[in-house]
Formats: C-alpha cells, sequence, structure tokens
C-alpha cells in the first residue's frame, strides 16, 4: 500500500511539471537573465539592463511606460539597453517586461520586478532676472515656440545607438551636486533641477560627451545658447547658456569635439554650463552616467 502510494505521488509530480506551459517555464527560467547595473534603482538613475539571449534573436520591452530598445554587445553574446528611471519617479515596485523571439521558436515573455529607490536631494533658491520668474506677454510667445520646438526634437531619435564606450564630462571644471535640486528663483518654487552644472569660467571651451548628431543648436528662452545632440534610442545630451555655438544642426559629433563656449545667457546667476541628460523623457543623473562604464558593451 506504502509502495503504491509512494508512485501515485510521483506520478502527481511529472504531471503538475507537464502541465505547466512553455511561456510560464521560460518566463522562471529566464528572469535570472536580466542584469541591471548600477544593481540599486534609484530615481533619477541610467541603468544598463543586460539580458543573456541568442544573437539570432530580437528582443525589445517596457518599463514604467517607456519602450526598451536593445542591441549587440560588442564582445559577448549579451543583449544591451541603456534606459534610466526618471528624477521625479515614485519610489516603490515597478515592472520589467522583456519579449525575446527566438528564430525557430515561440515568443518568450520575461518579467521581472524592479525596486525604485527614493533619491535624497537638496533644496536650492536663487535669484534671477525678475522676467526669468514672470516673463512680460511678448516672452510668452517665444517661451510657447521654444516648447514646441523642443517637443519636435524630442519625438525622433535614430534607431541605433549612436553613442560608444564611456561618456566624458563635457568641460574642464568642477561639477557641482545640483542634480535633482527643489529650486526657488526669487522666492517662488519653480521647478527641480534636471540636470549638473559645472563652474566653467567665460569662454570655456564645451564638447561632446559621447557622439551622436546635433538636432538643435540655437538660442532658447530659458535655456540660452543651447546645444542637443542625439545619442540613439531616445538617449540625448543638453548643454545651456552658451556664450558661442560653434556646431550646426545636422552636424555628426564625436567625443570630444568642440560644441561652442560656456557662458551665462538665459537663465542664469553667472558663467556655468548646466549639462543634462534625458532618456525618452526621462531626466537623469549625468554624474552616475559618466561613472557607468560602458567601455566593454560598444
Amino acid at each position: 500500500m506504502r509502495i503504491h502510494a509512494a508512485i501515485l505521488a510521483r506520478q502527481f509530480i511529472v504531471l503538475c511539471a507537464c502541465l505547466l506551459t512553455p511561456a510560464l517555464t521560460g518566463t522562471l527560467a529566464s528572469a535570472q537573465s536580466i542584469t541591471l547595473t548600477p544593481a540599486l534603482v534609484e530615481a533619477g538613475s541610467p541603468e544598463l539592463i543586460r539580458v543573456d539571449a541568442p544573437a539570432t534573436a530580437r528582443l525589445d520591452g517596457e518599463w514604467m511606460g517607456r519602450r526598451l530598445e536593445f542591441f549587440r554587445g560588442r564582445t559577448n553574446q549579451a543583449w544591451f539597453a541603456l534606459a534610466g528611471v526618471d528624477v521625479e519617479a515614485a519610489a516603490g515596485p515597478s515592472q520589467l517586461k522583456i519579449t525575446m523571439r527566438p528564430p525557430q521558436s515561440g515568443v518568450r515573455e520575461i518579467a521581472r520586478t524592479v525596486e525604485i529607490h527614493a533619491a535624497h536631494y537638496r533644496t536650492g533658491a536663487l535669484t534671477v532676472p525678475p522676467k526669468f520668474v514672470s516673463p512680460p506677454p511678448e516672452a510668452l510667445k517665444q517661451i510657447e515656440a521654444d516648447s514646441q520646438l523642443k517637443a519636435r526634437v524630442f519625438a525622433a531619435s535614430a534607431a541605433e545607438p549612436l553613442w560608444t564606450s564611456n561618456f566624458r564630462a563635457p568641460v574642464t571644471a568642477a561639477p557641482t551636486d545640483s542634480f535633482g535640486t527643489r529650486r526657488t528663483f526669487n522666492g517662488k518654487l519653480a521647478s527641480i533641477h534636471k540636470g549638473m552644472d559645472f563652474r566653467a569660467a567665460m569662454g570655456t571651451p564645451v564638447r561632446a560627451g559621447n557622439s551622436g548628431v546635433v538636432v538643435l543648436a540655437r538660442p532658447l528662452y530659458y535655456e540660452g545658447n543651447c546645444v542637443i545632440i542625439d545619442h540613439g534610442h531616445g538617449l540625448t545630451t543638453i548643454s545651456m547658456h552658451f556664450s558661442r555655438i560653434d556646431v550646426h544642426e545636422g552636424q555628426h559629433v564625436v567625443v570630444g569635439d568642440q560644441l561652442g563656449l560656456s557662458g551665462a545667457t538665459g537663465r542664469v546667476t553667472g558663467p556655468h554650463l548646466h549639462w543634462a541628460v534625458r532618456w525618452q523623457g526621462a531626466y537623469l543623473d549625468p554624474a552616475k552616467l559618466l561613472r557607468l562604464d560602458l567601455s566593454d558593451v560598444r
């Protein structure tokens, strides 16, 4: 009787294993193949997502309402996506979903819960000319035109990554710990600072942090003389407050190419460079991008 019961138990276990769907077993097996760097995911953090999958597969995904676009690594069999978490993202769990399409089998869905941790940013107060806090009527048209222009620029991006290896600081100057600061201008809470400020003296050469295409090079109301570089897959870097712009829209640049000279145009309190990193509408901490090792990725 005991032997009969043991046989029935083994048969039941085998039957349960057979009833697991291929999609479920694929998800459970593949969830371990996703790696995020940095492992601690904070609001404002750029993230390198790695997925181990065959070279012949096709991958795409979604995270926090943004599309993930994958590319092959330089020296291994992994796929990568350079993504990130917006500085204003709420802390808590998020769902990272990846779809893998092997060439000779069905679709495999991979899901992973990623905990978003709060990043603790400072508060600060600045005094600027009143026109940058309460713009006069004649400036409102320019501000609206600038907004529409930036929306068009950000809506398009190269279908492949244009950057190569690590990102570099755009100037040889000391950075400030200003990203994410809740700023008040003339006593009014106006914005969250979504870039890094460098203490660049007037006329300091500003260089491309990585390769890409210049998609905007012109004066804007708040940004002053501004240069935006598309690095592909929705990743852009934005440099503001130039005294002089040396590149033109549509120009291809590589890391270290001079974009212009730093200055004090737009909403500023003095000469400096504001450098921002944007991925599909999410603003990321430039300091963390500069620390991210991408040398073996592409």
